[in-house]
Formats: C-alpha cells, structure tokens, sequence
C-alpha cells in the first residue's frame, strides 16, 4: 500500500509540474514542507505544555510554551527559504563500466546573498548525498548511481530536500529532467589479443618493449590496467596516473567481433572491451570491426569512447524511458 500510495504521489507531481530543463530555479510552486518525526514529536510536546500550563495557570509555562511556539515557526520559514530560489545549473553522469557504480554530478548556484546549508540530493531510494552551497556561491553534489549492466540508465527523477535548520521540518521537490549515463560492458575475458596488422595470425607481440616510443603520463581512467600505473610518482604524493606508450613503426590491431563467434554475445562484447582498454593503455593504434560497422585505427580518449559506445549500444532495442 506505502509503494502504492508513493506511485500514485509521484504521478501526481509529474503531472502537476510537467517536464523539467536545465538550468532550474526551484520556485515557490514546486517546493512542497511537512514536518519530520522529531518535528511532529516536538510539536505533541508543545501541545502538552500548553494544556499544562493552562491547567495550573502558570504564566511562566505559557510564556514558554508561546516562545517555542514562534521558535518553531522561524525554523520553519528557514527550512522552507533553505531550498527557495536555488539553481540546478547542470546534472551530468560520465560513462561506467558493467557491474560498478557511476557518479551523477549535480551542479547547484546559490544567487542568495545567504549560504544555503545541507541541500541534499538522491535518486530513487537510494541513499542522500548533501553539501552546503556558500553565499553568491556554487556547490557539488556527486550521487552514487547503480550500473548493474551494458546499455543506457536514464534517471529523469531527482529528489532535492532539506531539513535545514534543526530538523524540525522537511522541505522537498522533485526534478523531472532527462538524464543519461552510458554504461561499457564490463571489461573482461582471457584470449590474447590479436596480432599487429602484418604479423602472421595468431603472433602476439610483446607490449611495452624497448622499442616502444614514451608518450607521457595521463590520469588514471576506470579499466586501466595497474601495472601501467606510475606508483613511483603516486608514492610522492601525485595524483594517479598512468604510462602511455605508442608502439613503434606505426603499427595497429583491428578488434573483429566476427573473430570471437565462439563466444555468447555478452562474452564477444566484454573481451573487445577488454581489448580495447588495454590497446589504449598501451597507447598503441586499434580499430573496432562490428557486424555493418567499422570504426577506423586511431587512438586517445575520444576513440576510446567512440569504440566502447559502440560495444554498449550493439544489439540494444531503443529502449522506454523508465525513472530510476
């Protein structure tokens, strides 16, 4: 019934605000207060004050029970103001892989010339992330979002709330606003990667020989493999980074999804992007090879996502947007 009554809730507000863009201001029609559990036990204990007072006619006790009366009313304005006139400028989630978290980035500005204190965001029943948004000011809210496989999650339902100050009450609004995090396939699987092109088939040269030309260090991005990380330099207190090498005479791999039809299709789909993590880690030139799709040989971070979008999105229907 609870599950039932909140669907029926969220309809509701979808259908009373309509459609979000960004960027947002939260205006006064869409901000919605009610007080918390300490909030609704404070408020039984004001009640009682005030009959007891009035019982034993005890002015003290009246003038008690008045003074917290118009305390609670201040805390409630503040809690309401907390969150009134806040800016969502930008929601962004930068790809993951399969089976690991990704991070939506909420981007908040405050044109108030007051400091707004624990604007908390989620998505979904998923736990609150919070940060205080200095005066005139911008914060950051990074969210934890679930990426249990390959393809899109579109999360187009955020939660913003407060409970600023005391806790007494709860101020909340929802945005509708479209957002998509594209999900890799999870990088795995043990076949040797194929030969250079011009080797005899099946020749798999050595990486990182001494023969390969040093490019530099580049930060460390999710899939990189550990052994091309420069521990030396994050022993001195660096940030993490990874070695890149190019390998030399120019020579490149094609990645051929033809060339695994041994393999079910998830498994074909995670050993190219496995391929393809440690060919960039390497700095060496590949392609991609997919059924009506070829990608041409190059390298860096653009070809990088270019080819593991391609592996994400292989197969997929154009799915129904759904709410996280």
């Amino acid at each position: 019934m609870r599950q039932y009554l909140r669907g029926r809730l969220a309809r509701w507000i979808r259908k009373r605000q309509g459609p979000d863009s960004l960027p947002l201001t939260l205006s006064r029609r869409r901000l919605y207060i009610l007080p918390t559990r300490v909030g609704v036990g404070f408020g039984v204990l004001l009640a009682l004050m005030l009959v007891a007072g009035l019982n034993y006619a005890n002015s003290l006790a009246l003038f008690l029970t008045f003074l917290l009366v118009g305390f609670t009313l201040v805390a409630m304005h503040q809690c309401h103001r907390n969150l009134l006139g806040a800016q969502l400028l930008a929601a962004s989630a930068e790809p993951t892989f399969a089976e690991r978290n990704g991070t939506l980035t909420l981007l908040f500005e405050n044109p108030s010339s007051a400091p707004r204190f624990r604007i908390a965001a989620g998505v979904g029943d998923e736990a609150l992330s919070a940060a205080d948004i200095p005066a005139h000011g911008r914060g950051r809210i990074e969210l934890s979002i679930a990426a249990p496989r390959r393809g899109i999650v579109y999360i187009d339902r955020l939660q913003l709330r407060t409970t600023h100050p005391f806790g007494l009450f709860r101020t909340w609004t929802w945005v509708h606003a479209p957002i998509e995090m594209l999900v890799y396939p999870r990088p795995l699987g043990s076949l040797p990667m194929p030969g250079f092109w011009g080797n005899k088939v099946g020749a798999t040269p050595v990486a990182n020989t001494g023969s390969d030309e040093w490019l530099g260090l580049r930060p460390f991005r999710d899939g990189d493999s550990p052994r091309q990380v420069d521990w030396k330099a994050y022993a001195r207190e660096a940030p993490l980074l990874v070695k890149e090498y190019a390998s030399a005479g120019g020579e490149l791999r094609v990645f051929d999804f033809a060339s695994l039809d041994m393999l079910p299709l998830e498994a074909r789909l995670e050993q190219l992007a496995r391929w393809v993590v440690h060919a960039e880690a390497g700095g060496e030139q590949y392609g991609l090879r997919l059924p009506n799709r070829m990608i041409a040989p190059d390298r860096g971070p653009e070809h990088r996502h270019r080819c593991l979008a391609e592996l994400a999105l292989f197969g997929l229907p154009t799915p129904a947007k759904h709410p996280v």
